[in-house]
């Protein structure tokens, strides 16, 4: 269709102005108040839905949803070395289940826990219990039965080869538990989907330091690994300051301490010069 030039031209509507945007709703508004108030936000962490108990890291506890270990919930702690690190990050929380009277169950850990030493980080060998499990279907059945039964105050089974689903269906149960229910799985594990809502990956630092990633939380990244101070109890009393920070001692540049002075002359120069 076209004008010719002695057409009229269409009639052309005036141009309106843009309405305004709607500033965006925000989240929640318009719901009761108890239900607004369970809303989490994922740029911030999650509200305790449950008791928590302190991790006995004041860095850590500020990056916990809740400020500390969780309950009604599966932590998956993930090592390079199953059966030291666990001990140093746990002892604290560890420490306070015991004092509380309640009994700490360790499952299948791959080394025999060493009494003495659970000892000097405060741990009483008398609500200490060790289930000898060997074969990962033993330590999913002991695992599944205590928190069924709700048997302990703290929980802590090793599961190097667990599936996904295994560990779906240990987090289902432990919903209903009321207590801190930590699963400890090799590092590579990090790579496998897991519907544990909390997963903490450490490692060795310098000067008895823990390295720890939060691999998954409630609440943003966070980009920066924490260091903890994690001095083992056993060797707190018998550390001198130097030896607190070996990292300060072991790296200088090279430096002469002698004076280097001329090699003497041998005695046949000698005699040939005074003749």
């Amino acid at each position: 269709m076209s004008w010719q030039e002695d057409d009229p031209s269409p009639a052309t509507a005036p141009l309106r102005p843009p309405r305004p945007l709607r500033p965006p709703r925000q989240l929640g508004s318009g719901l009761p108040a108890a239900v607004a108030a369970a809303l989490w936000r994922g740029d911030q962490l999650g509200a305790p839905v449950s008791t928590v108990w302190s991790s006995g890291f004041a860095a850590l506890d500020a990056q916990l949803p809740g400020g500390g270990w969780p309950g009604h919930g599966l932590t998956e702690i993930l090592t390079p070395h199953s059966g030291t690190l666990e001990w140093r990050l746990l002892g604290p929380v560890l420490r306070q289940v015991c004092a509380a009277g309640q009994p700490v169950v360790v499952v299948g850990p791959p080394l025999p826990p060493h009494l003495p030493g659970l000892r000097l980080e405060g741990l009483d060998e008398r609500q200490l219990v060790w289930v000898q499990a060997d074969t990962p279907a033993e330590r999913l059945w002991s695992a599944e039965q205590l928190i069924k039964a709700q048997a302990c105050g703290a929980l802590l089974v090793w599961l190097p080869q667990a599936r996904p689903e295994q560990i779906r269906r240990l987090q289902v149960l432990a919903a209903g538990f009321d207590a801190p229910v930590f699963v400890c799985r090799p590092a590579r594990a990090l790579g496998e989907s897991s519907a544990a809502p909390l997963r903490v990956r450490a490692a060795v630092g310098p000067d008895w330091a823990l390295h720890i990633h939060m691999a998954k939380r409630k609440g943003p990244p966070l980009e920066t690994p924490l260091h903890l101070s994690a001095v083992p109890g056993a060797l707190a009393p018998f550390l001198t300051p130097r030896l607190r920070l070996p990292s300060r001692w072991t790296h200088h540049p090279e430096t002469e301490h002698v004076v280097v002075r001329p090699s003497a002359q041998p005695d046949e120069h000698r005699h040939s010069a005074a003749h």
